[in-house]
């Protein structure tokens, strides 16, 4: 799963915000050839051929781990270079992925795709849950009046809709953009834990 750029410009003043104006390689979300998902804050995992892996960033200096899988190619300004590294089910830090898995396994919903790993121990569980879940990307899907700046910055400001931002996927390519909360400078609300 590659970095998945942002459906407004960054603010050049800011980087952190957005402003409104469309960031042109991401025009298709506004040809209704979008679907609008929610976004999760958690740790990208995937399953690839029934086997769980990770998300590693080979940064600029960092290589790889022998048998990663690319994601994509590395970006040139950043450095960053995202690949997926396959989980061990002996190493404590994979733990939660596989707590998420093993879930997924118990419900016969072990099926290939990009995941999000949410729970407990990930992120300070903003999401609120009890245990470690897997949710496949794309799944949740959202209904939106309107797709302009004002009408999704009025989304992710209502309190109702208390997630990390919105995910877009293309209905016929792999293609997605993402808007965050925090782009608009809005603080996602704190939920009192249930730990």
């Amino acid at each position: 799963m590659k970095k998945i750029s942002t459906l407004f410009k960054k603010d050049i003043n800011n980087l952190g915000r957005v402003i409104n104006e469309i960031n042109p390689e991401n025009n298709w979300v506004f040809d209704e050839a979008a679907v609008a998902t929610q976004k999760f804050d958690g740790s990208a995992c995937a399953i690839i051929n029934g086997k769980l892996y990770k998300r590693y960033d080979a940064k600029k200096g960092k290589s790889a781990p022998e048998g990663a899988i690319p994601c994509q190619e590395a970006d040139m300004i950043t450095g960053h270079h995202p690949h997926w590294v396959a989980c061990d089910i002996t190493k404590k830090e994979d733990q939660y992925f596989w707590e998420g898995f093993n879930t997924l396994a118990e419900l016969g919903k072990v099926e290939d795709g990009t995941y999000e790993l949410i729970g407990e121990k990930v992120q300070g569980n903003p999401e609120n849950i009890k245990g470690h879940l897997l949710v496949k990307h794309g799944n949740n899907i959202l209904s939106l009046e309107s797709l302009d700046f004002e009408s999704i910055k009025n989304f992710l400001s209502n309190p109702e809709n208390n997630m990390e931002g919105i995910v877009f996927h293309h209905i016929t390519d792999n293609r997605m953009c993402k808007i965050r909360k925090s782009d608009f400078g809005i603080r996602r609300k704190e939920v009192k834990s249930i730990v």
